[in-house]
């Protein structure tokens, strides 16, 4: 089992920056490629982004390259989302998780959630 809880979520006017991390529990975190998700109401949760276990790759949805970028710290088990630029569209709650395969940008393959922190972009 792995634990996955994240923090960093809030309220931020568009053009803001907002920090978002994952801390992580229980098995090696190192084992794990791990992905940012989101869920905006009304919609389907989608990837945002995901990296490798190494962190030697990183792939972004579209509508987020050059604005956010992922990395972790294997070290201090934790996973990062730094997230600039921000605009209302990227309004939803943001969730991190872990999957054994080396590296997906499908929801359905990764194996732990965390509970979400919601981040709120107003215009």
């Amino acid at each position: 089992q792995v634990q996955l809880a994240e923090s960093g979520g809030g309220l931020v006017q568009a053009g803001g920056s907002l920090r978002l991390s994952c801390a992580a529990s229980g098995r090696t975190f190192s084992n794990y490629a791990m992905g940012w998700f989101r869920q905006a109401p009304g919609k389907e949760r989608e990837y945002v982004a995901v990296i490798t276990r190494a962190s030697d790759r990183r792939y972004y949805t579209d509508s987020v390259k050059g604005r956010f970028t992922i990395s972790r710290d294997n070290a201090k088990n934790t996973l990062y989302l730094q997230m600039d630029s921000l605009k209302p569209d990227d309004t939803a709650v943001y969730y991190c998780a872990a999957t054994s395969y080396g590296l997906a940008t499908t929801k359905g393959v990764y194996d732990y959630w965390g509970q979400g922190t919601q981040v709120i972009v107003s215009s």
